[in-house]
């Protein structure tokens, strides 16, 4: 299993970047993990837009999907040039019914995924937690039977992301805060926070994403390794992990 990070940024992009989205590969199945601002752009470094095999979407916040209506609109000019009727589906959860009813378009549709239940898209097996974010929102489990990848999405501190992550070959956690500072009224964690989860669930790697615009980034690794003795790195457009 392959990830690849094609957007980490929080709130929008800076210039030449993305905002929240990630590639995950196996056995030729291509699975994008959110959407956001200048995701499509960055995509098309690594990958066509027409290999997409599916999309898997955590939350309607527009840093996580504002690049969906440009993908609906590339995969209707591709299938136009190419004289071919393909259908891209796009998971996305049900209790936005705006937010949902817009992922179908005339060459994409959306498929509601039921948060309960594990999901199985191509080789990935995806099950789901409800986070603590202004809006209803999932972090996943990602494994393709052998490796798993866990991604906090948006959230502020839960105990939940414990179990949640226990062992996982990858953490992904929402890393918008400083250490010493609180982003829970925002929805969102601190270095501090995904590096005790990361410890107490035993991963092998930390990778924080969800950047914030300001401070050093640096930082963030600094606080980081304070709490977790593990491999920890900083998200950035292209960087990879197989396992």
């Amino acid at each position: 299993m392959k990830l690849t990070v094609i957007g980490f940024w929080g709130a929008y992009p800076e210039a030449g970047g993305a905002t929240s989205s990630y590639l995950l590969e196996q056995d030729g199945f291509s699975l994008l993990v959110d959407c956001g601002s200048g995701a499509l752009s960055r995509l098309q470094h690594v990958k066509p837009v027409k290999e997409l095999d599916a999309v898997l979407l955590s939350h309607y916040h527009q840093d996580h999907i504002a690049d969906i209506g440009v993908l609906q609109y590339a995969w209707l000019v591709q299938n136009v040039m190419h004289g071919t009727r393909d259908i891209l589906p796009i998971y996305g959860h049900q209790e936005d019914p705006e937010g949902f009813q817009s992922l179908s378009h005339e060459y994409t549709k959306a498929i509601g995924y039921d948060p309960n239940q594990t999901l199985e898209i191509g080789p990935f097996s995806i099950t789901f937690l409800l986070t603590k974010h202004p809006v209803p929102c999932y972090a996943m489990r990602i494994t393709d039977g052998e490796s798993a990848i866990v991604y906090t999405a948006d959230s502020s501190f839960q105990q939940s992301f414990i179990p949640f992550a226990q062992s996982a070959d990858l953490l992904i956690t929402d890393c918008n805060f400083y250490g010493e500072q609180d982003g829970s009224a925002a929805g969102h964690m601190t270095s501090k926070e995904g590096a005790e989860i990361a410890k107490k669930a035993g991963v092998k790697t930390l990778l924080l994403s969800h950047l914030p615009h300001h401070g050093t980034h640096g930082q963030l690794l600094t606080e980081a390794r304070h709490y977790f003795s593990g491999e920890i790195s900083l998200a950035k457009e292209g960087y990879t992990f197989e396992s």
